[in-house]
């Protein structure tokens, strides 16, 4: 029975660092959301100007959008949280290239 509730649980989170007026990522959840149509993962949005994400807005105010890559495994040991040494990708990003960084991510 573990066996198969684990198969439900997606290896992958995503998490896009944001806010409001952010143009370039409209592009980059377009982007997303062709991959999670081949290739499903947990997905997380983070708005950078919310009071509770200060942190986040202090690392990436310019470079958003800004996507974390992290195994789920992983984030298990940190409270459900990515952290800063998470594999990223920033700015402008392609389909192929979101895959590759996945496919990196799952196979550490």
């Amino acid at each position: 029975m573990r066996a198969a509730s684990r198969l439900l649980q997606h290896s992958l989170r995503l998490t896009l660092f944001t806010h409001d007026h952010c143009s370039l990522c409209v592009d980059v959840k377009s982007v997303m959301s062709r991959v999670w149509d081949r290739r499903h993962f947990e997905y997380r949005e983070v708005d950078i100007l919310a009071e509770e994400n200060r942190r986040w807005k202090e690392l990436y105010v310019h470079d958003i959008p800004v996507v974390h890559v992290d195994r789920t495994a992983t984030l298990a040991t940190q409270n459900g949280e990515t952290t800063a040494a998470a594999r990223k990708l920033k700015h402008r990003f392609t389909e192929q290239q979101l895959e590759k960084v996945m496919d990196e991510v799952e196979r550490a």
